[in-house]
């Protein structure tokens, strides 16, 4: 399956890669400047660690589009190796493994735009729905909002138990006490529709979840340390080494990923640079941009009044006139990642709370202020 690319986005794509043709080519333009420096961003997240006991540091990583890592910056006790429970900044690299298994036509019969009946093996209740609609929170399924009624999906914070199980379950198990909505009709964040997206992409991939991100995502773009777990339930296991991860076999999809900062940084390359990671083509350049394309709008949201939403990523409302450039996937435990496909740029910031009150506050902060400050860091560089 390739994506279909809307005309305007294929403009800027195109514009793109006649903007990347040989490097022999003495008309090839410089590309772009890039900061000097993220001073005015680096003292903010200083400060902001500093002023909140609830964390002991933090770390920024900016790569560009042209140029890779162009920053990184430590506070506290952070340091390159430290790891991070990411909760929903896992909600972009989950998406991008249900795209890369859709694009894989040679070996996976999978299409994100079928409904997920023809593909799983269960007779269920929650039919009619598409694997799109699914990561992109328009199943009609209800979403986080409603977690105090989700006795009968709460399987997907177990880290017991195999996802595959927990999917079926999902799938059979109607929940009368909620509002639920028709496919495609209504926008829902998170929840209980993405676990069912992860049980799916193991039916039709033919191995786990973790194995199938390997396969998929984390071999090509050579990642080093991420992968799924479940340690949502309570963060008393988690140590900060990998090997305290619970939950592998039973992995919360939509918010149990862990990593370091030089991961999730190739992660961000790999979408500003149209699905390759390297020389790796690892999602197709209409993939991508398909993750990008604000579903939300045709639940009944307005687009540029509120923020939109595509597979995993937040679409931020743009000035009027202007396509939108910003796209972010924030985490209840604080950490943010976001890219700007106007300036060619990336970022992440690796924290995590101790509380979800915390998270909210760092969260905030990340879209409020650190994110301005790395913008306003490339304009000034660009003027």
């Amino acid at each position: 399956m390739r994506y279909h690319v809307p005309r305007a986005m294929l403009a800027t794509m195109l514009a793109v890669l006649l903007g990347c043709s040989d490097s022999s080519d003495s008309n090839q333009p410089a590309p772009p400047p890039v900061p000097d420096n993220f001073n005015a961003a680096d003292a903010s997240l200083e400060d902001f660690v500093a002023t909140h006991p609830g964390f002991n540091g933090a770390s920024l990583v900016v790569v560009d589009r042209q140029r890779g890592v162009v920053h990184r910056h430590f506070v506290g006790d952070y340091t390159p190796e430290t790891v991070v429970l990411l909760a929903s900044t896992s909600k972009v690299p989950s998406a991008s493994l249900l795209v890369a298994l859709a694009e894989d036509d040679d070996n996976v019969d999978f299409e994100m735009d079928r409904v997920i009946d023809q593909y799983l093996p269960w007779q269920g209740v929650w039919t009619g729905r598409t694997a799109e609609q699914l990561v992109s929170n328009t199943s009609g399924m209800p979403g986080l909002a409603h977690i105090s009624g989700y006795e009968d999906h709460m399987c997907q914070y177990v880290p017991s138990g195999q996802l595959r199980e927990c999917g079926r379950t999902i799938y059979q198990t109607p929940l009368d006490h909620l509002t639920s909505y028709p496919p495609g009709t209504h926008f829902e964040y998170g929840g209980s529709q993405w676990q069912l997206a992860g049980a799916l992409a193991e039916v039709v991939g033919g191995a786990t979840w973790n194995q199938l991100f390997d396969q998929y995502i984390g071999e090509p773009c050579e990642l080093e340390v991420f992968e799924y777990g479940n340690p949502l339930a309570g963060f008393a296991s988690w140590t900060g080494d990998p090997d305290s991860l619970v939950g592998r076999a039973n992995p919360n999809i939509e918010g149990g990923a862990i990593t370091n900062q030089s991961d999730y940084a190739k992660i961000l390359l790999m979408h500003l640079n149209d699905g390759l990671c390297g020389e790796r083509q690892v999602l197709s350049a209409q993939g991508a941009a398909a993750m990008r394309e604000d579903r939300a709008w045709a639940t009944g949201s307005v687009p540029g009044e509120s923020p939109g939403y595509g597979m995993g990523w937040w679409v931020v409302p743009a000035d009027a006139g202007m396509e939108p450039n910003l796209f972010i996937d924030p985490g209840a435990f604080g950490a943010v990642a976001w890219i700007d496909t106007r300036r060619g740029y990336g970022g992440f910031m690796a924290i995590q709370s101790t509380t979800l009150a915390d998270g909210s506050t760092a969260g905030g902060y990340g879209r409020g202020e650190l994110i301005p400050l790395v913008q306003a860091a490339y304009d000034a560089a660009r003027q």
